[in-house]
């Protein structure tokens, strides 16, 4: 049976999208000889005037390798929640029927999202609006429920730990206290995997609210043993038991969206006034979700975008392709959104940077 899918990637950028991309073309074209479709920009390529554009073998040839996404994106295209300018005052409205119109309107049969927590959740709804949907899980992140694992979030755990092997020499050289600011609005994992792998002596997570007390005792304590610099990560999420995260924009100034952002300068400026020593910020930002992706995370794209062109080819619409143990299988897109993926504060990894003198300022 001849079909046309679309595919669109939504949300934050990270390494494997075009992996993701390239593995539904080939899958479709070469086995099946299938028509599919490029949405530009998420969800937005679906609002107004739709944006698409045709997308054969030639179109993904080359690009495994690349980061970032052929397609576009955007972390704002909530149809669901749609800022409309009128008279000079934006508002937020409900434009996900428009949606499903100019979808059909380009004569796809299903549609293949790309994406993290909100875009799986839009995906859902559109779903229950009678638009076929399969879900692809997308997160430097990691915090969605119903997969070990998610893309991207491999190559960005690769390099916060190149940076803090390279901010070790110039800590030890300079003697210094390095605060890493690292992505993580609600979950840690970023901040933990790669503080375990890069020897961080602190680790700040949003799981986990931590008391200053508690880093200027390690701080102190690698002192008193001769050691006179420290690394501390700490995830964009985390925040005292005494205070709230530390936000850049407030929601309210950001069209619904906290923009998260300078707990490491907190974190920072406490440690100098306390401890009279010298200490240096770095904040990673989005170094993390660009760049080359990871042989784990080509190949786990590659494998997520076949299976996604399976479960069409079998109609299994309103599913969500996941990484369970070595296998791929699928799971209902309700599930996988219904909750984050956190990080257990007793659970093994935490034990173990703790047994390894890992402090997390508790």
């Amino acid at each position: 049976m001849s079909r046309t899918i679309a595919i669109l990637t939504g949300g934050g950028d990270c390494p494997g999208l075009n992996a993701v991309i390239r593995a539904v073309v080939r899958s479709a074209v070469l086995r099946r000889g299938w028509r599919v479709i490029g949405i530009e920009d998420g969800f937005d390529g679906l609002i107004g005037t739709p944006r698409w554009r045709e997308l054969t073998l030639a179109s993904v040839r080359g690009i495994l390798p690349r980061g970032g996404t052929i397609l576009g994106t955007s972390n704002r295209g909530n149809p669901l929640s749609y800022p409309i300018t009128e008279n000079g005052e934006t508002r937020l409205v409900d434009v996900s029927d428009e949606v499903v119109r100019n979808f059909r309107s380009l004569g796809a049969d299903t549609l293949i999202a790309v994406g993290g927590d909100g875009t799986l959740k839009i995906a859902r709804t559109l779903q229950d609006k009678g638009m076929p949907m399969v879900g692809i899980p997308k997160t430097i992140d990691n915090d969605l429920r119903c997969t070990d694992v998610t893309f991207g979030y491999n190559t960005a755990v690769g390099v916060v730990t190149e940076a803090l092997d390279r901010l070790h020499t110039t800590a030890e050289s300079h003697h210094r206290v390095m605060v890493v600011e690292v992505m993580g609005r609600d979950a840690g994992w970023i901040a933990l995997e790669s503080g375990l792998a890069g020897s961080a002596d602190v680790i700040l997570i949003p799981e986990i609210p931590f008391r200053m007390e508690g880093v200027y005792e390690a701080i102190e304590r690698r002192r008193a043993h001769g050691s006179r610099f420290s690394i501390v990560v700490t995830a964009e999420g985390a925040f005292p038991v005494t205070g709230q995260k530390a936000l850049q924009l407030s929601a309210e100034n950001n069209l619904g969206v906290e923009r998260l952002g300078g707990i490491g300068q907190f974190v920072a400026d406490e440690i100098t006034r306390h401890l009279d020593i010298e200490t240096r910020v770095v904040v990673l930002g989005h170094v993390q979700r660009g760049g080359t992706p990871s042989p784990f995370d080509r190949i786990l794209g590659s494998r997520f975008g076949v299976r996604a062109v399976d479960l069409i080819e079998q109609e299994k619409y309103g599913r969500m392709v996941a990484l369970r143990g070595r296998s791929v299988i699928d799971v209902d897109i309700s599930d996988a959104v219904n909750a984050l993926n956190l990080i257990d504060p007793e659970g093994d990894l935490v034990k173990t940077a703790e047994a390894l003198g890992i402090m997390f300022g508790r």
